[in-house]
């Protein structure tokens, strides 16, 4: 089923290539051929929908309408810079103290050195993938209302299709979960806005906060049920996922605690999925088959869905120095991403089989950021298979992105016992928390006692279990770690041995251009 879902994105791709836009100054999307009517030749069959279904699901993971980057979706610089999921991991995972990159590459520095402004121009691919991936959306949902389907439709297809648009809305509500952590307060866009160029108003982060829940809300009922969908499709426990996780940040968003409403979703979920007994089987080339603990990942292939963002990108940046390329499936490194030795000491080197660093060759200490050999390198991700043989292609990747699992639902559960919510218990927290300590330490030597479980050991264990799994900022905010802290780590604030930063490095700045091309936007403060 993985297969299918993979060559669904590449019809797709093909079918929608000549009509979507391939650079985007508004904020949707515009076709480009001027005679065209939104529909027309794209949707001939019932299967078509589910081609234009896919084109939603491959926006996170391709960068254009053609494989590894050509015809990109936004034009200038590196196309696979500008993959979603890439972009993510530059803001989630290089701001923080779990990722580091040796690169000159644009402003890239400035994420690591929290120095970014609005005019980045990673910031801005960011804020234009975003609303880019919105804009698809939005098209798709015109032009599946019920009066532009083409004839001939049985109703099992009528009934496919409201399954489609269902999880159409619940990808884009994830999008609009991501603009309200990234940037703030931003605009709210949907298929009942007209296309082309209109300047949208600013939308507070309660209200974004209130839509998210609303557009769940409406669609859950319309979601297949947990683990019953085609792998790489969206479910109910994708559905409650999302809320857990918008609703454990809830005080951060809206100033408002949910920890109840967070163990209520987390609760939902558990009893449909189970860990994996392999950590490492996760983030290899056939981490499809772990579906018993992947509530949702972004689907990547090394033959259909060929990209240079998403694993592809995790797993090439990683890799340098002394590593030999073809131990994890691929043909070479790009020597990129380190980690810093502030997330290496959080970890039980000797015990923990999460401390997935490669050391040798490599100095613990950064001392000079563009030289690779400085910080150890994190090899979670691989092109392997479990058993042992190779992904599908040696430069694109197999290994899917996951995007939800049940690892961090037993972790945001026991946050949320932990911080006052009501409906769970300390004692099942401290379970769920040492089931993912015996999978880690093959035994039950690293499990925690309940009395010692706290709201500290959980911030770090997040970073154990979760590392480059794009949440480690968000993580670090919400715990107060990430500005006006105490909390340092190497090159933080643009300096070797760390330095505090503002609190408004809490939010991405909205990017100059949209401010000068919208009159309805304010400057996020501080910028």
């Amino acid at each position: 089923m993985k297969t299918n879902i993979k060559i669904y994105i590449l019809m797709a791709a093909v079918a929608l290539g000549s009509t979507l836009t391939s650079c985007v100054d508004d904020l949707d999307t515009t076709p480009i051929d001027p005679n065209y009517k939104s529909g027309d030749k794209i949707y001939v069959s019932a299967e078509s929908y589910k081609q234009g279904l896919s084109k939603l699901y491959g926006s996170f993971v391709l960068a254009g309408q053609e494989g590894a980057g050509g015809n990109a979706d936004i034009a200038g610089g590196d196309p696979g810079s500008t993959v979603y999921t890439r972009l993510l991991f530059y803001c989630q995972e290089l701001s923080t103290d779990a990722a580091i990159a040796a690169w000159n590459d644009g402003d890239i520095k400035e994420f690591h050195n929290q120095k970014w402004t609005a005019g980045n121009g990673f910031v801005g691919n960011m804020y234009t993938r975003l609303y880019l991936t919105i804009g698809f959306i939005n098209q798709y949902l015109r032009d599946t209302e019920s009066g532009k389907l083409i004839g001939s439709l049985t109703s099992e297809d009528l009934k496919n299709i409201e399954q489609y648009r269902a999880e159409a809305r619940l990808l884009r509500a994830m999008v609009y979960y991501n603009a309200l952590d990234l940037f703030g307060s931003v605009p709210i866009l949907t298929e009942a806005d007209p296309v082309g160029k209109f300047k949208p108003e600013q939308k507070t982060r309660k209200e974004i906060f209130t839509f998210v829940e609303t557009e769940v809300s409406e669609i859950e009922s319309l979601l297949a049920a947990p683990g019953s969908n085609e792998y790489g499709r969206i479910d109910k426990g994708a559905a409650w996922a999302l809320m857990a996780r918008m609703y454990l940040n809830a005080e951060v968003y809206i100033n408002e605690a949910k920890y109840t409403e967070c163990i209520d979703y987390c609760k939902k979920i558990m009893p449909f999925y189970s860990l994996n007994d392999s950590y490492e089987e996760l983030f290899m080339a056939d981490n499809h088959l772990r579906t018993n603990e992947m509530i949702f990942a972004f689907a990547c292939d090394g033959l259909n869905s060929q990209t240079y963002g998403a694993t592809t990108y995790i797993i090439h940046a990683a890799i340098g120095g002394d590593y030999v390329p073809a131990d994890a499936g691929i043909n070479g490194g790009w020597g990129g991403n380190r980690v810093t030795s502030a997330f290496v000491n959080k970890f039980d080197q000797n015990n923990d089989k999460r401390a997935m660093f490669f050391t040798e060759g490599q100095a613990l200490e950064i001392d000079q950021i563009g030289e690779f050999t400085e910080g150890y390198m994190l090899v979670k991700y691989t092109n392997k298979n479990s058993d042992g043989t190779n992904g599908a292609d040696d430069n694109f990747v197999d290994t899917d992105f996951p995007m939800f699992r049940l690892a961090d639902v037993y972790l945001m559960y026991a946050e949320s016992v932990l911080r006052g919510g009501n409906g769970g218990s300390l004692g099942e927290a401290n379970s769920y928390v040492n089931q993912l300590r015996t999978r880690a330490y093959g035994n039950t030597s690293g499990n925690i006692a309940e009395a010692d479980l706290s709201l500290d050991f959980i911030i770090d264990e997040r970073a154990r279990e979760l590392s480059w799994e794009c949440m480690r900022r968000t993580d670090l905010i919400r715990f107060g770690k990430f500005s006006n802290s105490k909390y340092l780590w190497p090159w933080k604030g643009g300096l070797k041995d760390g330095k505090s930063v503002d609190s408004h490095y809490n939010l991405y700045p909205i990017p100059l251009s949209e401010l000068n091309s919208n009159s309805n936007l304010t400057p996020t403060p501080g910028y």
